[in-house]
């Protein structure tokens, strides 16, 4: 059928149509109806009708094309270009966490094609913190493929043990990473530049606050990237304080079920214990003399290890319990001097771990006053009066503990 054959179909159909429309309305008004001639401009009506739906139909598919480029998940093809680049993996990132540092450093495309690719690769979970070399402008799965294997990491590895106090932890970040330690010890004085919230800093038991990052510098093993400034260092260590303590709602369990202490002030006593504690078991119980002889009793803490902590910091030599006298004892320039000075130090003493927090967090109940080591694996025997603290001493005498 060519085109005049179509206009004069479609011409017949609606004049057909017009006829019957027409005849309607003439029988209603008593008239025959009458044929009008105007099939020229119903064939160019339907003209113009092909011409813009052809239009239409363009302008559609155009618009599906661009469109369909919304859809498609941008992605770079290959193993990447010559250019090489270093991406830190924090430690509990999710894969978008991931993506996104991906993608701010150019290794991938968008952050969804990362996701897609960690989403079908079950490996994907196993992605360890570290720093790992990347390629710039990898495809997704290369750059995934890197990833999931620990042996790409860029290792420079420094392990923190419980209990270190700030100096001492300046002392091996230095040996590991070459940073003078002097470079340490001024970040760390600004201590406000860390991101550390305000409310740590609060004390209610009227002692005055003294900022410090001892006891924010969580024990941990850690990935130090390269080249790194002391307080790129540092940061690391106290954001990981503050994951963990958040994990563990320390601060609020601490003001729901300490009595109204602060978190500060609780963390201080978790600094007690990790110092005083030879076993782990005693964690708890350590923090809950701490918080019997400072809150309940009024009494003075008399933990040397206090006293040490203050000699440390003056640049003087630490000493033995068993080398202490009176003179140490009577010390007021030592302001860390429990055998003198009432209530909790003026700061941590040290930087306790993970279970040292929860037994300060939520120590065992009991009236004990007095704790002394009664073997050789550390464990601690715990009394309420003078005479059972007396009777455990010579147990702990008889095991070579204590003179």
């Amino acid at each position: 059928m060519t085109i005049d054959d179509l206009d004069l179909a479609f011409e017949d159909r609606a004049d057909k149509g017009r006829h019957r429309r027409g005849y309607r309305k003439a029988a209603a008004n008593g008239k025959k109806p009458k044929r009008k001639g105007n099939g020229g401009k119903t064939a160019i009506a339907f003209f113009m009708a092909l011409i813009l739906l052809g239009g239409l139909g363009a302008g559609v598919w155009y618009g599906f094309d661009r469109i369909q480029g919304y859809f498609t998940t941008p992605d770079y093809e290959g193993a990447g270009t010559a250019e090489k680049v270093n991406v830190e993996v924090k430690p509990a990132q999710t894969a978008t966490d991931i993506a996104n540092t991906l993608v701010a450093a150019d290794v991938v495309k968008s952050a969804k094609a990362f996701v897609d690719a960690a989403d079908a690769d079950s490996k994907s979970k196993n992605i360890q913190p570290g720093v790992y070399g990347l390629k710039k402008q990898m495809s997704a799965k290369s750059a995934l493929a890197v990833l999931v294997d620990p042996k790409n990491k860029i290792v420079n590895g420094v392990t923190i043990p419980e209990g270190l106090t700030m100096l001492s932890t300046f002392k091996r970040l230095s040996e590991q990473t070459k940073i003078p330690v002097k470079d340490f010890q001024t970040a760390a004085r600004n201590v406000d530049s860390f991101d550390i919230p305000p409310y740590w800093f609060e004390r209610r038991d009227g002692k005055k606050v003294t900022k410090s990052i001892e006891g924010f510098l969580f024990p941990d093993t850690y990935e130090i990237p390269p080249k790194p400034t002391a307080k790129q260092v540092l940061d690391l260590m106290v954001n990981r304080f503050l994951t963990v303590a958040g994990d563990l709602k320390f601060a609020d369990n601490v003001q729901k079920n300490r009595g109204g202490i602060s978190p500060y002030e609780a963390l201080i006593v978790a600094s007690l214990a990790q110092a005083e504690a030879g076993n782990k078991d005693d964690l708890g119980k350590i923090a809950r003399v701490a918080y019997n002889r400072v809150y309940v009793k009024d009494m003075l803490l008399q933990f040397d290890v206090t006293l040490n902590y203050g000699l440390e910091i003056a640049g003087k030599p630490t000493k033995a319990s068993k080398d202490m006298d009176d003179t140490d004892y009577a010390d007021e320039t030592n302001k860390y001097n429990t055998h003198l000075f009432k209530g909790l130090t003026p700061t941590p003493i040290d930087n306790p771990g993970k279970q040292a927090l929860e037994g300060a967090m939520n120590p065992p109940a009991g009236n004990w006053l007095f704790f002394v080591a009664i073997d050789k694996e550390g464990h601690s025997a715990f009394a309420e009066t003078d005479a059972e603290h007396e009777a455990n001493k010579v147990k702990a005498r008889e095991a070579g503990i204590i003179n």
